[in-house]
C-alpha cells in the first residue's frame, strides 16, 4: 500500500499551477497538503480527494468510491475518495476538483476551529441596554 515517491513528484508536477504542494508518508501512503491542510491521499500509487455534500456528487456521478481500510475486524471508510484515472490526463479537470477538494479540506478545518472556541454557536444578540430612569441618553 505503498506510494512510490516517482507517483508523488508526478502528483506535485500536474498540480502545481494550484501552488506548492508538499506530500507527507504517513501509514502506508502519503497526503498530499497545501497550506497545511490535507486534501489528498495516496494510497498504492491511487489518488484520492477529500470530499463533502459538495462535490460527492461529482465522484458518485464516475461510480468512485471512499477509501476503506480494515481495523479491528470492521470496515473504515475515510472522507477521501477515489480520483477517476482519466483525470491524470486531464490537467485542467484535474486542476478543478484539486480546487474543490482543497477547499472541503479549507472549511473542515475551518468548521474544527470554531468547535474547539465553543461548539460553533453563535453567542445570543443582546438587546441594547436600556436608557437610564429619569435621565436623557448622551448622544
Amino acid at each position: 500500500m505503498a506510494a512510490s515517491e516517482s507517483f508523488l513528484e508526478f502528483l506535485r508536477d500536474l498540480m502545481g499551477p494550484l501552488g506548492p504542494i508538499v506530500a507527507r508518508r504517513m501509514f502506508s501512503g502519503a497526503g498530499l497538503f497545501t497550506d497545511g491542510l490535507m486534501f489528498a491521499l495516496v494510497i498504492d500509487d491511487t489518488l484520492h480527494f477529500k470530499v463533502d455534500d459538495s462535490n460527492r456528487a461529482a465522484f458518485e456521478a464516475e461510480g468512485m468510491k471512499p477509501f476503506v481500510y480494515q481495523a479491528k475486524g470492521r470496515s473504515v471508510a475515510l472522507g477521501y475518495w477515489r480520483v477517476p484515472e482519466r483525470l491524470l490526463d486531464e490537467p485542467e479537470e484535474l486542476a478543478a476538483w484539486s480546487r474543490a477538494a482543497m477547499a472541503v479540506a479549507r472549511r473542515a478545518a475551518s468548521a474544527k476551529v470554531r468547535k474547539a472556541k465553543g461548539g460553533g454557536k453563535k453567542p445570543a444578540a443582546r438587546s441594547p441596554a436600556p436608557a437610564a430612569r429619569g435621565g436623557s441618553r448622551r448622544q
